[in-house]
């Protein structure tokens, strides 16, 4: 299985690149993964854009999670108008791949210490962060499927934030999630939000890749027949 996956195109920021990218893309994927901000500040408008640049570029499957710039006041919105995507909200989801069982659990994701803006303006978010980790838990302890994904924005694992500022790990993402992927064992872990970090490392056996187009400049491909500890290179 081939699956293509990217993230924090931040349009319109970055929409241009994620244009040319598409324009790049030579393989036929099976499975597209977005793992958020792909529009700036919650400007629904841009997702127009965003949408048209996949159309007819990309005849899979796409499968995509919120980041922090998609707001849950336009989560709603962006869900009801563009239903060809699967927006996952700490939600599961399962599909047919040609013989395989594919599982994905889609979410935000987790930081180990909120943000001083999150702190002010998001009540309990602490809580908030423990329930959409115990959701992640349940959701990948029960799924039945030949291939598990775990699809979040934020970091799970500080390993691919090497290359940001390290007193910024806590407030890019999760350590504690390695517990998860240590114990439930999804075949893939793909995130963004670390636009200067590691591209891939692995937690255990768990392969987690960081998508994020300005670390990554091109859709990133993964062929799951490679996935296996060692390896430098997916594709």
């Amino acid at each position: 299985m081939l699956i293509a996956a990217t993230g924090d195109v931040h349009s319109p920021r970055y929409y241009e690149e994620f244009v040319s990218a598409l324009d790049r893309l030579r393989t036929k994927p099976d499975l597209m993964l977005l793992v958020g901000d792909m529009i700036e500040r919650a400007n629904v408008k841009e997702f127009e854009k965003i949408n048209n640049a996949l159309f007819g570029k990309v005849a899979c499957p796409i499968v995509a999670c919120f980041g922090n710039n998609e707001w849950e006041e336009c989560r709603d919105e962006l869900k009801e108008k563009y239903k060809e995507i699967k927006f996952l909200d700490d939600e599961s989801l399962m599909l047919r791949i040609g013989t395989k069982s594919v599982g994905i659990f889609g979410s935000t994701g987790a930081l180990d210490t909120p943000t001083k803006w999150q702190k002010a303006h998001v009540p309990n978010i602490e809580n908030v962060y423990r329930v959409r980790y115990d959701l992640a838990d349940r959701s990948l302890q029960r799924m039945a499927a030949d291939f598990k994904i775990l699809l979040v924005h934020y970091a799970p694992t500080y390993k691919t934030l090497e290359g940001e500022n390290p007193q910024f790990f806590n407030t890019m993402g999760s350590q504690y999630w390695e517990n998860l992927m240590m114990s439930r064992k999804p075949s893939l872990v793909v995130h963004g939000h670390g636009h200067r970090g590691t591209k891939q490392a692995w937690v255990d056996t768990v392969p987690v890749m960081n998508v994020a187009l300005p670390l990554n400049r091109e859709i990133v491909i993964i062929d799951t027949e490679k996935l296996k500890p060692g390896l430098q290179k997916f594709v």
